[in-house]
C-alpha cells in the first residue's frame, strides 16, 4: 500500500466518522431541561448535575406529599450526612419547590446543617432574594422572641454574604439582650468582612460576656479593616485572662507601637498572674519590634513559667 493510498485512505474515514456523528448529532433532540440552571451558572454541560441531586430527589428527601400539598419531612427522618451530601450534588441544581424546605434547615440544631442550607440558598437567585422570600424572611427572624431563632438567623444572614444583612446584625451585636444572639451577630459581621456601619464590631469589645469579646477580637484580624485599635488596647487590662491573652495576639500581629507600655506591664508576674497572658504579652512584643521592649523581654527569660521563657528568648531574636 503506497503512502498516498494511505492518506488518502485516512482521509476517507475521518470523513466518514464526521458524518456519522453529524447524523447523530441531528437526530438527538436539544435538551431544555436545565435551561434554567443554564441563565444563572452559564453553559454548565447537564453532566455536571449529578444523578444523586435531582429536584425530585432533593423533594423526596425534604418533603412527603399529602394530600396534593407537600409537607416538611422531619430532621431525624434523614441522616446529616444524608442532606450535606444532597445539596453538595445539587449545587447548580434548579428546584425552586425544593427552597421552602432548604429554608426551614437555617434553623437546624445541627451547625453543619445550618451552613450548608445557607450556602445552597445563596446561590439560588430566584425565590431567595426576591421580596417576601426566603432572605427577606430571615431578617425579619431577627425580631423572633425566642433568642435561638435569631441566633441562628444571624447565622445564616452571614452565610449569605449579602451586604444587606449588614444592618440587622449591626443592630443585634450592640442592642439584643441575649448573649448567645450577640455572639452570632458577631460572627456574622465578621463573615460579612465588616466592623458594621457604626463600628458595632469595636463597640462589642466593652461587651459584657466574654465570649463576645472573644469573637469581635477574632474579627479584628479577620476584616480587611479595623480602625479602632485602640479599643484593643484597652482590654489588656480585662478582667477575663482569655481576653487579655488574646489582646496581646492581636496586638502583636496588629504590631501596634502605641500597646507597647501596656504590653510591658504584662510581662511580669507581680503584674500580671496568668502565664499565658505573659507568654502572649512577650511573643507580641517581638512582632512590635520597639527597642523599649528589649529590657522587658530580656528579663522575662528567667520566668518562673517556661512558656515565658520560650517565648522570650524567641522575642529577644527579634530586638
Amino acid at each position: 500500500m503506497t503512502s498516498k493510498f494511505r492518506r488518502f485512505l485516512s482521509a476517507s474515514v475521518a470523513l466518514s466518522v464526521a458524518a456519522l456523528v453529524s447524523v447523530s448529532n441531528a437526530a438527538d433532540p436539544p435538551d431544555t431541561t436545565h435551561l434554567g440552571r443554564a441563565s444563572v451558572y452559564g453553559n454548565l454541560s447537564n453532566s455536571s448535575l449529578e444523578a444523586i441531586s435531582t429536584s425530585d430527589n432533593m423533594l423526596k428527601l425534604l418533603s412527603t406529599k399529602k394530600d396534593g400539598v407537600r409537607i416538611a419531612n422531619s430532621e431525624a427522618s434523614f441522616a446529616p450526612t444524608q442532606y450535606w451530601t444532597m445539596l453538595e450534588h445539587g449545587e447548580r441544581v434548579e428546584c425552586l419547590d425544593c427552597i421552602p424546605f432548604v429554608s426551614n434547615m437555617l434553623y437546624s440544631s445541627n451547625a453543619k446543617s445550618r451552613e450548608i442550607s445557607a450556602w445552597w440558598l445563596r446561590r439560588r437567585i430566584f425565590g431567595v432574594f426576591g421580596k417576601g422570600e426566603v432572605y427577606e424572611q430571615t431578617v425579619n427572624a431577627m425580631k423572633s422572641p425566642k433568642e435561638l431563632t435569631r441566633a441562628y438567623a444571624a447565622n445564616a444572614l452571614g452565610e449569605f454574604l449579602e451586604g444587606a444583612g449588614i444592618e440587622p446584625v449591626s443592630q443585634a451585636l450592640v442592642s439584643d439582650s441575649s448573649p448567645m444572639v450577640r455572639l452570632a451577630a458577631a460572627n456574622a459581621l465578621i463573615r460579612l468582612n465588616t466592623q458594621g456601619p457604626n463600628y458595632e464590631l469595636a463597640s462589642a469589645l466593652s461587651d459584657t460576656d466574654e465570649k463576645v469579646r472573644l469573637a469581635a477580637l477574632n474579627g479584628v484580624t479577620h476584616i480587611n479593616v479595623f480602625k479602632n485599635v485602640d479599643r484593643v488596647v484597652d482590654l489588656i487590662s480585662d478582667p477575663s485572662a482569655l481576653v487579655r491573652r488574646r489582646a496581646a495576639q492581636t496586638l502583636g500581629t496588629l504590631k501596634s507601637g502605641d500597646a507597647v507600655m501596656g504590653l510591658i506591664a504584662l510581662t511580669t508576674a507581680g503584674n500580671e498572674p496568668d502565664a499565658g497572658v505573659r507568654a502572649a504579652a512577650v511573643w507580641a512584643l517581638g512582632q512590635i519590634r520597639d527597642q523599649q521592649a528589649l529590657d522587658a523581654v530580656l528579663a522575662a527569660a528567667n520566668d518562673s513559667d517556661s512558656g515565658v521563657r520560650d517565648a522570650a528568648r524567641i522575642a529577644a531574636l527579634r530586638l
